[in-house]
């Protein structure tokens, strides 16, 4: 069955009809007779929405109680069992009521879309994870519901819903958003025209970012290699010289012209070894690059110009920045640089020639020694067919004055100068051209291919067998040379890799892009066997016997004999590369990056199963310290109860009623303690299985705070609270926040001196409403902020006799499970201040309505 297509309206801002273009849209599928249902959608109390739904088909909603409060989610189930041609769900950051199938609704969505139904769904920019943080330091609200970035790429359609911030504070004005009381406070806060702008922007560029992804997979599944200018990219080429950090700059500043273009860095290391460049100048400017919003990248090409355009082209650059040859004239005649070729090759991208220090100085980058090139060999064959007949001509009329052995030599030097120059093919056949020439010409019987003396014969036999092994030596020198070139070239490679890798990016994606990036490939694919699947001779063709595990660039091989070239790296894993076949010195190469890739996939699964052992970890660890520490502290009051309770019933003594009332009281706070130590185990044992029961309502801290001084009996005259008659009242369980405060209370109490008092105070800020308990103890180190609330936790404690250490870590629990916080804080002139932050009560106060 075929999986359903996923399109998503994407707001900019709360309020801009998102849900209202998804109503349309599959009102208008429905007048083109599609299948089209409601699975749910959220009005928000629109009237203009909700007249939307009228005629339409709506799927009723799956309900749910938690922790005693009724729910409706989506029901998966009916949607599937319908089985429509198009599903309208709404909000697809939704966070699911626990115990539900899925913790989010983009995850029902995915079964939904696996059944083949198409599905409609909306989101709102602040709700992506990339953006969350941004939309928090611009607004001021932290969004507690998103949604993975990619889950929404992966839908095929994403259409943004926007509108100017003029235009939807309008339409908030109008009531068409919010409800009247709310509409001045939303308006002076979320809704100002800066934060509505930011917003705008962010969702701009997010869309924009997704649609190059969508022209990028559009051009290699079509084979389109020319650029097309839809977003401005400049690749800036660096030959590891110096003036590599003036092109970048200067690349940096033409993106900045065009805002939102982008600085692709690339260096092209040629097999043979020739402009290296220096390693140390390519890692200060990759730096550069990469503190410029930019990116480096490093491929291996023969052909530098073409290397350069075909980079380029892959990544859809526009514009090409290029250092000023550093060649002389002389040289400039017999090739005409880089620069040259690359701009008359570059067909629609704009290539700019910059000028730099080095073309004054004329000096080139350091790199390998020379091996031979292409014109080395034409030159090398020049000289062997001109030179040698030329330096017979010029011995001739010297042949009277000099000996054999002499004209031997010069014909010797000629044919080293040939090897030197060409190679051994060229000196080869000047060593047998000389020897011909000098039998003919030099050797008696003079003008005849005949050899009368045997020394002569000899003397020319050693010189071809000199030549020989000279030409020899210098073609395999020249060949270790490039084979080392190449070698260090592709290590090179490696290393910028590891670099990327250590410098935070995902393992295997990262390794799988510059695998593609490196070897000019349109798309490279990580397969992996299923392990239901049985391995067999021809299963290579059978796409169901693999599933891909990571992929980069076009669209990817689902199976190893669809690959152009494919790595076998064990019986389980294959890599898989489309684009073109690979030489042998490639494959090697191909094959280093597939090992490393195993091994990168392995250290994430790895992770992955560490981080599901990690909670059982700290399960085993709780258990042991919650052993070690209530040892003594669960025994002493059940000692303390039980011994009042022997001393009362025994009839050995006679007790005075004032004895009698001692044990009683005696046995009766040791039976207290013994119950709010077990409270607040079993709480805590609650907290962390998330079913501690909640009944949150607005409270009014006057009542609360009071109530909670009086449980601490005696110790509640050395507390004092400073509370405004204005303070808003917060939304919170009002036992919980009791026990909250009077944990906080009697933790400030016991670490005050003799003769200093707690001080609890109350403040507003925002919407929220801050408690602050001060004590003038000896506080705690910063560092151990985090520790003091760890379970079973007595910072400093040396011995059993102090509780065990559940006060601290319970109230933060409470506190964050009643939607609120609790924080440390260094008290001015010594102590601790604890800070519970609490979320107000709707309209609680005309300036503050919560979004």
């Amino acid at each position: 069955m075929p999986r359903g297509r996923l399109r998503v309206y994407l707001g900019a801002a709360p309020g801009v009809g998102k849900t209202f273009a998804m109503l349309g849209g599959g009102r208008r599928a429905m007048e083109r007779g599609r299948d089209v249902v409601v699975a749910l959608v959220e009005t928000h109390d629109r009237p203009h929405t909700a007249e939307l739904l009228d005629g339409m088909e709506i799927i009723a909603r799956k309900t749910m109680v938690y922790r005693g409060t009724t729910f409706s989610e989506l029901d998966v189930d009916a949607v599937i069992e319908r089985a429509p041609s198009i599903a309208l769900i709404d909000e697809l950051a939704h966070t699911n009521v626990p115990g539900s199938r899925n913790a989010k609704r983009w995850q029902d969505i995915e079964e939904i879309l696996d059944a083949g139904i198409d599905v409609v769904s909306t989101v709102n920019v602040q709700h992506l994870e990339s953006v969350n943080d941004v939309v928090e330091q611009i607004t001021g609200v932290a969004q507690q519901e998103t949604v993975p970035d990619e889950a929404v790429r992966r839908a095929d359609q994403v259409e943004l819903v926007d509108m100017s911030p003029e235009a939807l504070r309008r339409r908030m004005a109008h009531g068409n958003v919010y409800k009247p009381e709310k509409v001045d406070a939303a308006l002076s806060n979320y809704f100002r025209v800066g934060n509505l702008t930011a917003l705008r922007e962010l969702a701009l560029l997010w869309v924009a970012d997704k649609v190059d992804d969508q022209l990028d997979r559009y051009r290699a599944e079509q084979g389109i290699a020319t650029t097309w200018e839809a977003r401005e990219r400049v690749v800036v080429a660096l030959t590891g010289g110096p003036e590599g950090d003036t092109l970048v700059r200067r690349a940096a500043r033409i993106a900045a012209r065009t805002k939102g273009a982008d600085v692709l860095a690339v260096h092209v290391t040629r097999a043979d070894g020739l402009k290296g460049g220096d390693p140390a100048n390519l890692t200060r400017q990759r730096t550069l690059v990469e503190d410029m919003g930019g990116t480096y990248h490093q491929v291996v090409g023969e052909d530098i110009p073409r290397a350069l355009l075909d980079f380029a082209r892959g990544v859809n650059a526009t514009q090409l920045v290029l250092g000023a040859s550093r060649r002389g004239r002389f040289a400039q005649i017999f090739s005409r640089g880089v620069g040259v070729e690359t701009t008359a090759l570059s067909g629609s991208i704009d290539v700019h020639m910059v000028t730099h220090d080095e073309v004054r100085k004329g000096r080139r980058p350091a790199g390998p020694p020379a091996a031979l090139t292409r014109t080395r060999r034409l030159i090398g064959w020049g000289v062997a067919v001109a030179g040698v007949p030329g330096l017979t001509a010029a011995l001739i009329p010297f042949r009277d004055q000099l000996s054999l052995p002499s004209e031997i030599l010069f014909f010797l030097l000629m044919v080293v100068g040939v090897a030197l120059i060409g190679g051994m093919w060229p000196a080869i056949v000047a060593a047998i051209g000389g020897s011909l020439l000098l039998n003919y010409f030099f050797t008696p019987p003079i003008n005849e291919f005949t050899i009368s003396d045997p020394e002569n014969l000899f003397a020319l036999v050693v010189f071809v067998l000199v030549a020989a092994a000279v030409s020899t030596i210098v073609d395999v020198a020249a060949r270790r040379t490039r084979e080392s070139a190449r070698a260090g070239a592709e290590a090179q490679i490696l290393s910028t890799l590891a670099g990327h890798v250590l410098r935070g990016e995902a393992a295997v994606p990262s390794l799988l892009a510059r695998m593609r990036e490196t070897f000019g490939l349109t798309s490279v694919a990580l397969l992996e066997r299923r392990p239901e699947a049985g391995q067999t001779p021809d299963d290579r063709s059978d796409p169901d016997t693999w599933r891909i595990v990571a992929t980069s660039g076009g669209v990817p091989c689902t199976y190893p004999a669809l690959a152009d070239t494919d790595v076998a790296i064990d019986d389980n894993l294959v890599l898989a590369a489309r684009g073109r076949l690979l030489e042998a010195s490639d494959r090697r190469m191909l094959e280093a990056f597939a090992a490393e890739t195993a091994v990168a996939l392995r250290q994430e699964r790895l992770r992955e199963e560490a981080e599901q052992a990690r909670p059982l970890a700290a399960a085993d660890r709780m258990r042991t310290a919650l052993l070690a520490a209530v040892s003594h502290d669960l025994r002493t009051p059940l000692a303390s109860a039980k011994a009042a309770v022997d001393s009362l019933r025994s009839t050995d003594v006679e007790w005075s009623p004032e004895d009698h009332e001692e044990l009683l009281a005696t046995a009766d706070e040791s039976l207290v303690k013994l119950d709010r130590l077990v409270t607040n185990l079993l709480d805590m044992s609650r907290l962390q299985a998330g079913v501690l029961g909640l009944a949150l309502q607005p409270v009014a801290l006057d009542e609360i705070v009071p109530r909670a001084i009086d449980d601490l009996g005696p110790l509640g005259t050395t507390i004092e609270t400073d509370f405004s008659t204005d303070l808003p009242e917060v939304i919170a369980d009002p036992a919980l926040l009791e026990r909250v405060l009077v944990n906080l209370t009697s933790n400030a109490v016991r670490y005050t001196p003799a003769g200093r008092k707690v001080l609890v105070t109350g403040s507003w800020h925002g919407n929220h409403v801050e408690i602050r308990v001060i004590d003038r103890g000896p506080g705690i180190p910063r560092e151990s902020y985090d520790r003091v609330f760890l379970p079973f936790q007595r910072l400093g404690d040396r011995d059993n006799h102090s509780g065990v250490g559940l006060g601290l870590a319970l109230s933060r629990g409470l506190s964050e499970a009643m939607g609120g916080t609790l924080v440390p804080e260094e008290t001015p002139g010594g102590g601790l201040t604890m800070i519970v932050s609490l979320p107000m009560a709707p309209a609680a106060h005309p300036d503050q309505v919560p979004l």
